[in-house]
């Protein structure tokens, strides 16, 4: 798409404008096809996503502007919409845009809940938008978490009212969550629902949970509007961005509308349209499989994919597809193209043979042209970058073990402190060893068990407290980085500051972290660099020091030693590349496999019912440990040799 092209996310029957694509990134359209039955749109960046979606916001308030109207934006709370309040929140201070005429309704609130809680809706919408803009306090709607149980049912009537009173709501914003849910209408609630409360799914309070710092304080009701309200409303846009939504979002966009996925009733609406990127709509038939929707374009991804979906579906290795496969499966076109399976199934074959290495840095003396890395140079300097202090382990244990045996030059940096994923009990054991140990810290160790002791719920940590924290994690570092057999000189810790909030939620980052982070990438001039890629991270940490990484290579991308520079992109305990993305394959021994959970456990802080588990109850080592294993079972079932454990990683080309 050139810079020349413009692009909508309107439903096609609706008279939306048209917006200029200024980034290039947009990286699909709606396609009619019989698997889907709302209009959606997918985005390659949900942050362009939703810069769109801030500027149909933006047009709608200026229409009405123009006809001297109220303009009434139901609003949605949550990681989803913060883009586009950002996005709001410029185009107020920098291009003028008023919002004297806007009246806004929130979706929901926590039941019972203070206004003044962080974790409140109140306060995130006051925190996001509210506080930058020009909105009337009295046009300002939030369901209030502070009415007494008397009163909650007649201030739900007067909500809904309130909302009818206005002439409804112009557009209403929404995001979805894995329940399904729109608002806090979880399974269950009737399609002609309205405002009122209710009690919350588990996995909605299991997905709340690190905001809360544990699943025990998140609140078990709330207040919202109902599907009813919602559906009244003239235009409405949902987004879902990542790999945890896709599942839900395949369903509420090909399944049949139903209680169980109460977002599935927006199938109904006129004028609705699901703005995606492109994690959250990888399960959605026309991207997953699309040789099953139409006439396919074929080329080397779409291929490799095909035929690793086909020998799982059918379920025999890629050597024994038959012509008859392809063709009951939608591939024979592809198997016109390329003239037999045979020709296929060899090609597909190699390209996963080809993946697999045990030189994770390139074997010395060796022709690499069918080899994932280089051969050359023989010793690399190779940087490991680790956003919490024990992902590196985690996730590529066994890769970096064999790059120090194998004798390259390995650094390891920890990008954040990690020290909010510390327990106040942990915190508080090691406090009074040291206490009873260094009788001269005496009254600075006091000074923090006081704090751990007076602390309340909700509240941030102090500064001792965040520093003891810390300094837990960063010897746990140490002893997984000393097992290794890798020098504490080359352990660094960049604690970068966009992390150093005291709480779940995190600031954007800055050229403060971006300078870190280049002066140690220009101090190592590494050959390889490994990151995460796991944008599953259920807190968004992942993300940020993802972005901070893309920023520093592309700001030194015209330095000679980054042009020799490969990047390879691991994921953590959350998911798995797919195997027709993986790029290059390290196989782990039984005794590699039995190391590498040796070296997480010196994450000691982290076992036993961690605090940011998400909503799967194993330890973060018996994740690894069976996610590597499975990988290794596909590879197998695909025709390939038997491997004890598989630590998979894809290459960023920049």
């Amino acid at each position: 798409m050139n810079s020349d092209t413009t692009y909508n996310i309107s439903n096609k029957n609706n008279a939306t404008p048209y917006y200029k694509d200024i980034s290039h990134r947009e990286a699909g359209k709606f396609e009619e096809t019989r698997f889907e039955k709302i209009h959606n749109v997918i985005f390659k960046s949900s942050d362009y996503a939703s810069i769109i979606i801030a500027k149909e916001i933006a047009e709608s308030i200026k229409e009405k502007q123009t006809k001297q109207e109220y303009c009434v934006l139901g609003l949605a709370t949550g990681s989803s919409p913060i883009k586009v309040y950002e996005e709001l929140v410029r185009l107020h201070k920098e291009e003028g845009l008023s919002f004297a005429n806007v009246i806004t309704f929130n979706l929901d609130e926590y039941y019972p809940m203070e206004k003044n809680n962080v974790q409140s809706y109140h306060y995130f919408m006051h925190e996001h938008l509210f506080d930058h803009i020009d909105i009337l306090p009295e046009n300002i709607h939030i369901p209030d978490g502070t009415v007494s149980q008397e009163n909650l049912h007649q201030f739900c009537i007067d909500y809904e009212l309130k909302i009818n009173t206005v002439g409804g709501l112009d557009f209403q914003l929404l995001g979805i969550g894995r329940t399904g849910h729109i608002g806090f209408n979880e399974p269950g609630s009737h399609y002609n629902s309205v405002t009122r409360s209710i009690t919350l799914d588990h996995l909605t309070r299991s997905d709340a949970a690190p905001a809360f710092f544990g699943i025990d304080n998140v609140p078990k009701k709330a207040i919202t509007m109902g599907i009813g309200t919602i559906k009244k409303a003239k235009r409405i846009i949902i987004m879902a961005w990542g790999h945890k939504k896709s599942s839900v979002v395949k369903q509420t966009i090909e399944d049949n509308a139903t209680s169980d996925v109460p977002a599935s009733y927006l199938q109904r609406h006129k004028n609705v349209t699901f703005v995606l990127d492109g994690e959250a709509a990888e399960e959605l038939t026309r991207i997953k499989t699309p040789w099953l929707v139409g006439p396919c374009r074929w080329n080397d991804k779409t291929r490799s994919k095909a035929i690793v979906w086909l020998s799982q579906k059918v379920q025999k290795p890629i050597l024994k597809l038959t012509d008859k496969d392809y063709n009951d499966h939608g591939m024979s076109g592809l198997l016109a193209e390329e003239g037999s399976s045979y020709e296929l199934n060899i090609r597909m074959f190699n390209k996963l043979q080809h993946t697999i290495t045990g030189w994770p840095g390139g074997k010395p003396n060796a022709d690499d042209t069918n080899r994932p890395e280089r051969n050359t140079p023989h010793t690399k300097r190779v940087l490991i970058l680790s956003p919490h202090p024990d992902d590196d382990v985690i996730s590529m244990g066994g890769t970096f073990l064999r790059l120090i045996e194998q004798e390259h030059k390995v650094h390891v940096a920890y990008q954040t402190s990690g020290n909010i994923a510390v327990s106040d009990e942990e915190a508080m054991k090691y406090a009074e060893v040291i206490k009873n140990i260094i009788p001269d810290k005496g009254d600075d160790i006091t000074t923090i068990i006081n704090d751990l002791k007076k602390k309340q719920e909700h509240t941030v940590d102090s500064l001792e407290v965040r520093s003891l924290k810390g300094l837990i994690r960063r010897g746990e570092s140490f002893g997984a980085t000393r097992f290794l057999g890798l020098p504490d000189a080359y352990v660094h810790f960049l604690d970068l500051p966009f992390y150093e909030t005291g709480s779940v939620k995190k600031k954007p980052y800055s050229a403060a972290d971006v300078k870190k982070m280049t002066e140690l990438i220009k101090e190592v001039k590494p050959h390889q660099i490994y990151a995460a890629g796991d944008l599953a991270d259920p807190h968004g940490t992942h993300k940020v020091c993802l972005d901070v990484l893309f920023k520093v290579l592309d700001d030194l991308k015209e330095e000679e030693f980054i042009k020799d520079c490969w990047v390879w992109l691991y994921r953590g305990a959350w998911q798995e590349w797919d195997i027709h993305d993986i790029e290059m394959a390290v196989p782990l021994s039984p005794d590699e496999v039995l190391k590498k959970r040796k070296a997480i456990f010196f994450h000691q802080s982290q076992k036993d019912g961690v605090m940011f588990q998400g909503d799967d109850s194993r330890e973060f080592w018996v994740r690894a440990e069976e996610r590597n294993q499975q990988t290794a079972q596909k590879y197998h079932q695909l025709g390939l040799a038997e491997y004890e454990a598989i630590e998979a990683f894809k290459r960023y080309h920049f």
